[in-house]
């Protein structure tokens, strides 16, 4: 399912509201955690999952620690 939504100021960000049916399916509440991810496609939000936290934390330090050889890649 797709649903288009309207970015709104909010302070010096923006939000987008989601429909309550997409929430509801998703076990998301008003105040939950969730990840926004870049990808090829877009921006993928996806619910909070402890697990993947501790991944992109890995990953992170990671990309911090290569990041000479990761750009040499890249090319």
């Amino acid at each position: 399912m797709y649903k288009e939504v309207k970015l709104q100021r909010a302070g010096g960000s923006s939000a987008v509201n989601l429909p309550k049916a997409m929430l509801d399916r998703h076990h998301l509440e008003t105040g939950d955690k969730a990840f926004a991810v870049e990808t090829e496609a877009g921006i993928l939000i996806t619910p909070y999952d402890p697990t993947f936290a501790k991944a992109m934390e890995v990953a992170e330090r990671g990309a911090k620690k290569y990041k000479n050889a990761l750009r040499e890649l890249a090319k």
